[in-house]
């Protein structure tokens, strides 16, 4: 079975220039509940002067339906976000960080190692405080201003947050520089490094077409857990040329396609990418929308 994150919400809208009202975001995280997602990073805890998109996030949260089954994500930067978070009941921190200094400097304003002081904090606070926490590592695939992000680092910075507290780690290909040959290499990386028990998720985006290539290779690896939005919405306001996320309803069909389970319904998922293409008043990047189910 696949487990997949929903971005959508978050990583989804983040970089649009349309201004989502709060009442279409809870509706767009009902729609996905009855679609069969179960776990969906709803919200991000930043400066709403930075990324007005996520200024919602506490009401967003209070107006989402409280069920066991379902786990809502909130993307935490700092001991500020910490703090927002702590005073919602939102269920999962991920905590996040780039692993290349530039990219971190221009998002963060501060190295990785600097990063990782605070977060190891972070993590350990929000974990004492009951919430389950992933650390998520951007850029792990590549930076837009260094190039290549050497592997050691990488490892370096999981190892720290796996240390703190997170129960999970999510490999983040930023901007979309992976291949599916480095996919694999990275996956069997970790595995010897932390072993099969480490819950390793995988984030791509489709910069350069290869999001659901590196999907597919990351399953092949092992790895079944991935991050994906709805319809391929998605990028980063602060990595150049990151466009949308490996789109939800695209992956769901190779894998439903391969006769792998992901416990969602495909044309649910279809009819919601649709009306958010509606709602965003543009064409978005998924694929199956245009193209139907086979």
């Amino acid at each position: 079975m696949i487990e997949i994150c929903e971005v959508g919400p978050r990583d989804g809208l983040q970089n649009e220039c349309k201004i989502i009202s709060t009442e279409t975001k809870v509706e767009l995280i009902n729609r996905l509940i009855d679609a069969g997602i179960r776990t969906i990073e709803a919200v991000s805890f930043v400066n709403p002067k930075v990324v007005p998109q996520m200024a919602d996030a506490e009401e967003v949260l209070r107006l989402l339906p409280k069920r066991e089954d379902i786990i809502y994500a909130g993307l935490v930067l700092s001991r500020s976000g910490l703090d927002r978070a702590l005073k919602t009941d939102v269920n999962f921190l991920h905590v996040v960080t780039a692993t290349s200094d530039q990219f971190n400097m221009r998002n963060a304003k501060r190295t990785v190692d600097q990063a990782v002081e605070e977060l190891a904090k972070v993590i350990r606070e929000g974990s004492e405080a009951g919430k389950g926490v992933a650390g998520v590592l951007g850029t792990a695939f590549g930076c837009p201003f260094e190039g290549e992000v050497p592997l050691s680092r990488v490892l370096k910075v999981a190892e720290k947050f796996l240390e703190s507290g997170c129960t999970k780690i999510t490999l983040a290909d930023t901007t979309g520089m992976a291949n599916p040959i480095q996919v694999q290499n990275i996956v069997e990386a970790f595995r010897e490094a932390f072993g099969t028990d480490l819950s390793l998720g995988l984030h791509f985006h489709n910069t350069r077409g290869l999001g659901l290539a590196n999907t597919l290779a990351g399953y092949q690896a092992g790895v079944n857990r991935f991050d994906s939005s709805i319809a391929g919405l998605g990028g980063c306001p602060f990595a150049p040329k990151a466009v949308g996320n490996v789109c939800t309803e695209d992956m769901v069909n190779m894998f439903h396609s391969m006769g792998i389970e992901t416990g969602t319904d495909l044309n649910q998922l279809l009819d919601i990418a649709k009306w958010m293409e509606e709602s965003m008043e543009r064409s978005l990047d998924g694929m199956l929308m245009k193209a139907g189910i086979a």
